[in-house]
């Protein structure tokens, strides 16, 4: 185990390391344990072990010169004395002992590398790999997504649960079962040379695409935008471009979350709240990912094959180029989110298809779509549901059905800032009535 480089850290700085670390390396460390275990629970439990003891023990014996080697030490024998008291443990306990080497001594790279599939896929980046590695065909793509999220990028269940809107318990026991035939099927944890890298594919981008959302709107907490994690996502979204830059859908999906993020400092307001598209300062965008986005759209819709992720770029981009507000092109924006209807189907879309119907055509024609799909109860308990059809009730004058819809929305919203913005709406609504 590496020496401390310090003594005596401070709580708050200890809670800092080693948040930054968990961002940094949780990945790398359950998949070191899956490798060496091939037992998901008892990577991720383990991980947690290596956190919570570091938060104990550092600040008075100091944080270690490579916190993630010492996490790693830590959670495999951690994971050697689980499977030391575990009767069916021996076989298993000889190959944690046998694999584990010394990668935490120097800071190399884990002799996993190979074995994960650097030479012969391609893909150098650590993180993008380990995701291509979860991302096994044998799983429905649900199931590739939520456990990958889950394991690697830290995700909680109830987040995962809201990205896919299904209840967490649901979520939960999809996520049992994906480890489940993992371990009933012995299916290998490695990253799959790179002429078989496009049959998951699919699943990657999705992985990367709900990573930012969760990032740009938080599940829940005090804070709405999670920075690190958009980052995190475009720079994978980055690489991933770089590694196949034929592929449209991997461009589309660069494009949209350039044009996507150009926007955030505009999100949220010097307090933190909410600021809504039509009242942003736009001065505030950046220009820079904005050109950037448009470039890597033209880009992939010259290849010819269009796919949902080009077309919600194409979405960001009428955004984008509006100059102000109500230069918004929302005729071409509602033509384009039903031409992702058709290829996407699903309530998410629809509902976002219906804000842009209710503002090319009038709250009436609105409406009429979100009634439907509350009819429907696709998007049960999903707080924009609500929000939206309070928005268009306010439009059409319905003071009382708007102030209703409104409340429904807030208990709904776990966010802080977006139940601050509903009940901003609520109370000026019911103060002009």
């Amino acid at each position: 185990m590496s020496e401390p480089s310090a003594v005596g850290a401070t709580d708050s700085d200890v809670a800092r390391i080693v948040a930054e670390t968990f961002r940094d390396e949780w990945g790398r460390i359950v998949a070191t344990l899956i490798r060496q275990t091939h037992d998901w629970d008892l990577a991720e439990e383990c991980a947690q072990d290596a956190f919570a003891r570091a938060l104990e023990r550092w600040p008075g014996e100091g944080v270690p010169r490579n916190p993630g080697a010492w996490l790693t030490t830590t959670a495999r024998n951690r994971a050697i004395d689980r499977l030391r008291r575990a009767a069916t443990g021996a076989s298993k306990l000889q190959e944690v002992a046998v694999t584990s080497g010394s990668d935490e001594s120097n800071g190399q790279r884990d002799p996993a590398t190979d074995e994960l599939g650097l030479a012969e896929s391609g893909v150098e980046d650590d993180r993008l790999r380990l995701i291509f590695t979860c991302c096994h065909p044998a799983l429905a793509r649900e199931a590739q997504v939520a456990l990958t999220l889950r394991t690697l990028a830290g995700l909680s269940t109830t987040e995962i649960a809201r990205a896919f809107l299904v209840p967490e318990p649901t979520m939960a026991q999809r996520l049992v079962r994906a480890r489940r035939k993992i371990r009933n099927a012995g299916i290998p944890y490695r990253v799959p040379p790179g002429h078989l890298l496009s049959e998951r594919t699919g699943a990657v981008l999705a992985v990367v695409y709900l990573l930012f959302n969760e990032g740009y709107s938080a599940t829940q907490g005090a804070e709405l935008v999670r920075a690190g994690l958009c980052t995190e996502a475009i720079r994978l979204a980055r690489v991933l471009a770089e590694l196949m830059p034929d592929e449209p859908e991997v461009l589309g999906l660069l494009a949209l979350l350039l044009l996507t993020d150009a926007r955030r400092a505009a999100r949220v307001d010097a307090t933190g709240d909410l600021v809504p598209l039509e009242q942003q300062d736009r001065s505030l965008w950046d220009q820079h990912s904005i050109a950037e986005g448009g470039e890597r759209l033209d880009a992939a819709l010259r290849l010819g094959r269009p796919g949902p992720y080009q077309i919600q770029a194409a979405i960001a981009a009428c955004h984008a180029r509006a100059a102000t507000a109500d230069a918004t092109d929302w005729q071409e924006i509602a033509a384009l989110y039903g031409a992702l209807a058709r290829m996407a189907p699903t309530s998410v879309v629809e509902l976002n298809r219906a804000v842009a119907v209710g503002m090319a055509d009038g709250p009436e024609a609105g409406l009429a779509l979100v009634d439907a799909l509350d009819r429907s109860g696709a998007l049960s308990g999903y707080h924009l549901l609500p929000a939206t059809r309070a928005d268009l009730l306010r439009r059409l004058g319905r003071a009382s059905d708007a102030a209703a819809a409104y409340r429904e929305a807030i208990a709904l919203t776990n966010t802080d800032a977006e139940r601050r913005y509903l009940e901003r709406r609520l109370v000026a609504l019911t103060s002009r009535a």
